[in-house]
């Protein structure tokens, strides 16, 4: 069945509908224009070394992945994960799990509460479709457990879901602030009918400054509660299984609690990351924090940029400014603007870096406004029709703009494709 067609944005308007597998062989090379723009496209050589680097991070410290499939919501990427091993995919909803399970993801870890009827309801049903399937989601209150008691009783449900405990930090997302919270709502969870404690999660990546200290010690004070939590929910047999599960890890310091998800606790613990952008990255958010990443590891290479957002120069209306083909529709914006990084003529040219002066600096629903110093040589303006590829901040927010996004080569030639699941 065709995935792939004229529905499309990006896609040729008098192209017939493709598979996948058909991708290849139709020799689209973006560089000479033969996909109209704007379009995201993600680079192979990246993605892959992104892949195996972290791979590699997690297999050397003893870790599993379970990358945060929300970022990309991509069936065909999370195989990619899953492939390289990945224990599991984490998402934020369940209907993002119900997404991931119908493609073949065993494992989900729905990093967030799970209180509605409606998504009780879907995941009980996920359950029953999918009897080999593990579960987990999180819990940070008695008033929840009471919640979904309530909808076990009204739905006669006989089963139990796997959960963790989830502690927060004061002033941030969700999760219980204090020990007394966290030690009555899993006392909560142990007594209850219709849950089983797998063990404890947190959430560490919006405490991030690119400060060494700082960072450190805010990842300190939040592991210390996850240890004293996890040591005293064995010691009470709060716990489901031999096995306890801790988990942590956005894209920015995952490394700080990386260091921290294997105690010794005197039982098998199952040390769990979540990071969810290393797979494609960024050209300005996340690279800064992953250039502290490198400092405090003292590595030369971490991340590599891989997804990118080509558009059209479109109109020269006045001078210092120019047009692109690409708005608030097509990229994120939600961190930073998006950032010029190569230019081509669009004719099959090889692309060249762009003058050191150009800049985007607003965007409207289709359009960007690049910005460029309009007394530097004719040479380093932008010209009519030629193609610009911009770095993107936060791939999250720009994934979900796509319903497919093309797989390129060093050349830009196209040789793969995935698709999105919003």
């Amino acid at each position: 069945m065709p995935d792939f067609g004229p529905h499309l944005k990006g896609f040729p308007a008098g192209a017939a509908p493709l598979t996948r597998e058909q991708i290849p062989a139709q020799g689209w090379q973006l560089l000479r224009g033969d996909l109209a723009l704007p379009l995201a496209v993600l680079k192979q050589r990246e993605l892959q070394h992104n892949l195996h680097w972290m791979r590699d991070f997690c297999a050397q410290r003893g870790l599993f992945l379970a990358p945060h499939g929300k970022t990309s919501m991509s069936p065909e990427l999370w195989q990619l994960q899953l492939g390289a091993g990945a224990w599991g995919i984490s998402f934020a909803t369940v209907f993002q799990a119900a997404v991931g399970a119908r493609h073949g993801v065993p494992v989900l870890l729905i990093a967030n509460q799970v209180i509605q009827r409606a998504e009780l309801d879907a995941l009980a049903l996920l359950h029953t479709e999918r009897p080999a399937l593990r579960s987990m989601f999180l819990v940070d209150s008695t008033g929840q457990v009471d919640a979904i008691e309530a909808w076990a009783t009204e739905r006669a449900f006989q089963g139990r879901f796997e959960v963790l405990l989830e502690l927060g930090i004061a002033g941030q997302r969700t999760g219980t602030r204090t020990a007394d919270v966290a030690r009555q709502t899993a006392q909560r969870i142990a007594a209850s009918p219709v849950l089983r404690l797998a063990g404890i999660e947190c959430y560490e990546g919006t405490t991030a400054f690119c400060d060494h200290a700082r960072d450190r010690a805010t990842v300190k004070d939040l592991m210390d509660r996850v240890d004293a939590i996890a040591r005293e929910a064995i010691a009470q047999g709060w716990l489901a299984h031999d096995e306890i599960v801790l988990t942590a890890g956005g894209s920015a310091i995952f490394d700080l609690v990386a260091e921290r998800l294997l105690p010794d606790l005197s039982r098998p613990v199952r040390g769990v990351l979540r990071s969810g952008c290393y797979l494609t990255h960024d050209h300005q958010r996340y690279t800064r924090y992953l250039c502290c990443v490198g400092e405090r590891l003292n590595l030369r290479e971490t991340l590599k940029p891989a997804l990118e957002l080509l558009a059209c120069v479109q109109s020269q209306p006045e001078p210092g400014l120019a047009l692109l083909s690409m708005g608030k529709r097509d990229v994120s914006h939600d961190l930073d603007l998006p950032m010029p990084v190569w230019r081509s003529d669009g004719q099959g040219g090889a692309p060249q870096p762009v003058p050191a002066h150009w800049r985007i600096d607003a965007l409207n629903d289709q359009h960007a406004y690049l910005r460029f110093d309009a007394t530097a040589p004719p040479a380093e303006w932008p010209r009519l029709g030629e193609t610009v590829a911009s770095g993107i901040s936060h791939p999250c927010t720009t994934f979900d703009k796509w319903r497919w996004l093309p797989v390129v080569d060093d050349a830009y030639r196209v040789v793969d494709a995935v698709t999105t699941w919003f």
